[in-house]
């Protein structure tokens, strides 16, 4: 089977993609690989389904562009589609003093950002948006909200099926090699062979496989790190109104536990952030020889191991013990006891890392021959999605001359 362009992995990335290219080119046809029986089954199937705001990014960077313009179409999709979604807003909170340094900046960040309605609040306004938070003071975000990634994912690749006949979609349909020919190129799979001439690469915790196998000479290398989510159990639900968060520490390259509430009404807490020995692994003890050799035999892990050194023990001690993950979660909620949280899933998250150890921050996308790589989208990806997907489709038109 030929197609004009092939888009490769069906996360929501792969999806927003697949949908902005064909409303852009309705008379392209296009296919969509996936290798899973079901689209967003890894980063955006298990992230915490928060439509985030833009404030934490560095302003001007993609992040940041494409968070804030992402948020805004993906909340329209939503209205306009029946996607389960609500903007709720969110706290971000401070508990010590020595935080407050890193409120302001996060602060004038969101101020430059240009995030609309966010506020500086007191201990006691923050008690009247989530009465059972103790803190010093924080952030009032209202733009944030919450959304079934999921749901949105499977709506953008049904739109666009429905727009072209013959584009298509193929679900577990693993990509294992691609031959590059002067016009198409040839995509080997587990389900056979295809043609396409332009490829365009969202294969998330692959996206460096992916590349190598593309001909690109990537000296970076994605490295998987796991995140735990505990629940809380429905008599503990009522102490978390919608979304708390920490302020995060600018040392550290994840957010920090958090509250969550879901689109279904359950109230997450999490994610602590732990080296995963299986990319795609979800369980405290799964394992894969490749995944280990390669993330183990590269130097940028073991840069970023002892640049994160203490850390990183926090992470992995809190991993294995609902005592101080419970410690964590009651900084910001005092009244939470044991017997409030469950273990809840997991989730994994693609860093691209430098040689240097550097957890190369911003999203990254490249061009190769007749292929878009997009080499690096970690959170706010899932957000920024419609975006990202608008922003390739874009540069398809100059790097490919598509009309």
């Amino acid at each position: 089977m030929k197609f004009d362009i092939a888009v490769i992995g069906g996360g929501i990335v792969g999806a927003a993609t697949f949908y902005k290219l064909q409303v852009k080119y309705p008379n392209l046809k296009i296919a969509l690989f996936e290798k899973e029986a079901l689209l967003a089954d890894h980063q955006t199937g298990h992230n915490s389904g928060v439509i985030h705001s833009g404030l934490y990014y560095k302003p001007g960077s993609l992040k940041a562009r494409n968070c804030i313009q992402g948020r805004h179409e993906l909340v329209a999709f939503a209205k306009e589609h029946g996607i389960n979604h609500d903007v709720c807003g969110k706290v971000v909170v401070a508990t010590d003093a020595s935080e407050l340094p890193n409120m302001d900046r996060i602060f004038k960040t969101g101020l430059e950002n240009k995030i609309e309605g966010i506020e500086m609040i007191n201990a006691d306004q923050v008690r009247e948006i989530e009465p059972h938070v103790k803190s010093i003071g924080g952030i009032w975000v209202p733009c944030t909200g919450i959304i079934d990634f999921r749901g949105a994912t499977a709506k953008m690749v049904e739109i666009a099926l429905s727009m072209q006949e013959g584009s298509k979609l193929f679900l577990e349909t693993e990509v294992i090699s691609i031959d590059k020919g002067e016009e198409n190129s040839t995509i080997h799979t587990s389900k056979g062979a295809y043609e396409a001439e332009y490829l365009v690469f969202c294969a998330g915790l692959q996206a460096d496989r992916l590349a190598r196998k593309d001909g690109v000479n990537l000296k970076e290398q994605v490295v998987g790190f796991r995140g735990d989510y505990y629940e809380l159990t429905p008599e503990a639900k009522h102490k978390v109104k919608n979304l708390i968060y920490p302020v995060p520490n600018p040392d550290f390259p994840f957010l920090g536990v958090h509250f969550t509430r879901m689109t279904d009404g359950e109230v997450e807490c999490g994610p602590n952030a732990v080296f995963t020995f299986k990319r795609e692994g979800y369980g405290k003890t799964d394992f894969s020889l490749k995944d280990t050799y390669d993330a183990l035999t590269y130097g940028g892990t073991w840069k970023l191991f002892f640049n994160n050194m203490s850390f990183g023990i926090n992470e992995y001690r809190r991993a294995f013990s609902k005592k101080l993950f419970l410690k964590t979660l009651q900084r910001m909620i005092p009244d939470l006891t044991m017997d409030d949280i469950h273990p809840g899933r997991s989730g994994v998250r693609a860093l691209l890392l430098a040689e240097d150890g550097d957890t190369r921050d911003d999203f990254r996308i490249e061009y190769h021959g007749k292929s878009i790589h997009v080499l690096n989208a970690p959170s706010p990806a899932a957000t920024a999605s419609l975006a990202i997907g608008q922003y390739i489709a874009d540069e398809a038109e100059k790097q490919f001359n598509l009309k």
